[in-house]
């Protein structure tokens, strides 16, 4: 009987053991290193460049490659860093200095100067944290970029709670940029300050400094088996220098001088030093079937420069056999213009505030995307100790009633360490 009691604890202890250690296993938030490859090409064209007045061209052409790799640190935290790059070339930037070309100045003629072309470099960093019931998250970034005459520096944080057995979750985020410009003027405005010594026009941008602080809030509910809803709210204050001092302002009320073919300008943009956006959103993503998922979106926004906007859009992820999916989409835009926005030469010398950039004038837009993704879940192709999991290919053609378009095309590869 001693015996058969003591084989019995050792069972029993076991068996209690085998639930323990059951109970406690949590799978890992990522399994190994993903490392992702991006690159997209952007080429663009219209007639109403901000840097001559809102008349010229604007041309441009953007390489963007980017790095991506996530790193798990252990079973909850995970580690992110990516690296962008962005090599453009820009017709309407050149012509911040139209006059230091070999051709005849003209708004409409790039000019062959050094100003049409510049670099971005962006690096993120970020960390998250997941509690060991997934259903809280925490995370923190940090980010620089730069280019010629720009430096930013941002940092955040995040916060998701899950409950209602995953099906509810909520989120907050809370973001800080701080920009530093160098303040580079039009041609014949740098020639103004280097002649003339009582230049009063450029009064108020002694400051270079531009931060920015958002707050998001976020709300997503499962609503069935088929539905998931989800609301957000992005709250933004900017301070600082929010005009670009390189562009040009035409005022009505005085003369234009031409030298070359080029228009002399009378001032350079100015805006209020303090901005507030607010933007609200909802998603529905609508499972039909094994085939068809619809998913739409909508957002609202409103500013204190006088702009309110509509954005709707609309992706129908088709899945074709087992690892690939279609998906074509469409996205509309409509938005009125900033009570500071003019046209070419109908701005007055007697506004406090003025600007002729398109991107701040009342507009439509209609984008037309195509994408295809491919997923191997076996991740069969190898390179070195990774393997393949995903390749992605987007085509998107944009245009607005203003005459601005641009064709975009993107993709990207990713691999997943063995």
């Amino acid at each position: 009987m001693k015996y058969l009691l003591f084989i019995f604890a050792l069972v029993f202890a076991a068996h209690m053991n085998a639930q323990d250690t059951t109970a406690t296993y949590t799978k890992r938030v990522l399994e190994t290193t993903e490392i992702e490859f991006l690159s997209s090409y952007y080429e663009q064209d219209g007639s109403n460049a901000a840097v001559t007045g809102g008349r010229g061209t604007e041309e441009l052409t953007d390489i963007a490659p980017t790095i991506v790799v996530a790193i798990p640190l252990n079973a909850d935290d995970v580690l992110t860093v990516d690296l962008n790059i962005s090599a453009y070339t820009s017709a309407s930037s050149s012509n911040v200095g139209p006059f230091d070309g070999a051709q005849e100045a003209d708004p409409f003629v790039a000019s062959s100067g050094a100003s049409g072309k510049d670099t971005w470099t962006n690096v993120n960093g970020s960390y998250s944290h997941s509690s060991p019931d997934r259903n809280q998250i925490w995370g923190a970034k940090a980010s620089f970029a730069t280019e010629y005459d720009y430096n930013s520096i941002g940092f955040g944080g995040n916060y998701t709670y899950l409950f209602n057995e995953k099906n509810t979750e909520i989120s907050a985020s809370a973001n800080v940029y701080l920009d530093t410009w160098k303040l580079i003027y039009p041609e014949e405005i740098r020639f103004e300050l280097n002649n003339v010594n009582d230049f009063e026009d450029l009064d108020g941008f002694k400051d270079n400094g531009r931060n920015s602080y958002s707050l998001g809030l976020g709300f997503s509910q499962i609503l069935s088996k088929n539905a998931q809803f989800s609301l957000s709210l992005d709250l933004i204050q900017q301070q600082g220098l929010l005009s670009t001092p390189f562009h040009r302002i035409y005022f009505a009320d005085q003369p234009i001088f031409m030298a070359e073919n080029f228009p002399i300008a009378h001032d350079i943009e100015r805006l209020p030093d303090s901005r507030f956006k607010i933007a609200v959103g909802g998603r529905l993503n609508y499972y039909l079937n094994e085939t068809f998922v619809l998913r739409s979106y909508y957002r609202y926004y409103s500013d204190d420069f006088g702009i309110t906007s509509n954005t709707a859009s609309l992706e129908v992820p088709i899945k074709i056999g087992g690892r690939f999916t279609l998906y074509p989409g469409y996205r509309y835009y409509q938005q009125s213009a900033s009570k500071y926005f003019n046209n070419f030469a109908e701005a007055l010398s007697t506004d406090e505030f003025y600007t002729s950039d398109f991107d701040l004038s009342a507009f439509n837009a209609n984008q037309y995307s195509i994408g295809i993704n491919y997923t191997d879940i076996f991740t069969g192709l190898k390179v070195f100790s990774f393997g393949l999991k995903s390749i992605d290919l987007k085509v998107s053609s944009y245009e607005r009633n203003t005459g601005l378009n641009y064709f975009l095309i993107s993709g990207g590869v990713k691999f997943v360490q063995d």
